[in-house]
């Protein structure tokens, strides 16, 4: 499986990538990656500091559009729609395939308006439409229990993992297909973290999930396939039990046990 091109026959693919290269000036970030993401799955992303797996993280949804210097050659489809055709609209692109950042950035407006954000972009007016939605979002990223009472109060109030869990919600609002997560819980004490990884694991129900991590603990438990990337390269691409217990490349065991990164 070493162009990682393939995904096991009981999941269908989401996103299709092909002969992905990404240059920041003279510097290839991403070289030649080929992989298909499964539907309504968790894909981690593995790989030592500087490997390319963040910018290829970022191709899925065209932020390194705002990279200055980026070059990005190859191909990549989600639903068979090319993200890169001269006619697709990078927003609209946005809405599709939401993205949760490492530290969380909650806008300095209330609860509900972080959530309600999304959606009165894309055209909802409706107050109540936009109290189901609210409701429904932070219901899905697990916090509604927790703020239904002070939705009136400040974002900036919330615990770190709280405000991680309302960018989740308002990644969600949008009602996107792909949710995007660059290390989501790298910041979070041990139980925000815990509250994230379960969330993660109930949201593949309904979203395809992309999740880079550092901590491969973290990986084993909340995904269902990995990839492991190392100076740019795709090495290998795996279910995640087969790849931790039985991985084909050398270079792939050396990182897991230890031995390396």
């Amino acid at each position: 499986m070493h162009d990682g091109t393939q995904v096991t026959p009981s999941a269908s693919v989401k996103l299709r990538v092909r002969d992905l290269t990404v240059r920041y000036g003279d510097k290839v970030a991403v070289d030649g990656v080929s992989m298909d993401v499964p539907e309504r799955r968790v894909t981690a992303l593995i790989g030592p500091s500087g490997c390319g797996k963040s910018t290829f993280l970022r191709c899925l949804n065209r932020m390194n559009d705002h990279i200055r210097g980026a070059s990005v050659t190859g191909r990549v489809e989600i639903d068979g729609l090319d993200l890169y055709a001269p006619d697709t609209d990078p927003v609209v692109l946005r809405r599709r395939v939401g993205m949760v950042f490492q530290k969380s950035n909650p806008f300095p407006k209330t609860i509900f308006e972080n959530v309600a954000f999304g959606p009165r972009v894309h055209g909802v007016t409706d107050k109540v439409a936009l109290r189901e939605i609210v409701e429904r979002s932070l219901q899905r990223a697990a916090l509604w229990s927790e703020v239904s009472d002070r939705l009136d109060t400040s974002a900036l109030s919330l615990s770190g993992g709280q405000q991680q869990r309302l960018c989740i919600a308002r990644a969600l609002a949008v009602e996107p297909d792909v949710l995007l997560m660059d290390e989501p819980a790298s910041a979070l004490d041990p139980i925000a973290t815990t509250k994230i990884e379960d969330l993660i694991h109930e949201l593949k129900d309904e979203y395809t999930v992309v999740i880079v991590t550092h901590n491969m603990q973290q990986a084993a438990r909340v995904s269902d396939f990995t990839a492991y990337f190392y100076l740019g390269r795709l090495v290998e691409f795996d279910a995640t039990e087969r790849l931790f217990t039985k991985p084909t490349h050398r270079e792939t065991e050396d990182y897991i046990t230890g031995r390396f990164g």
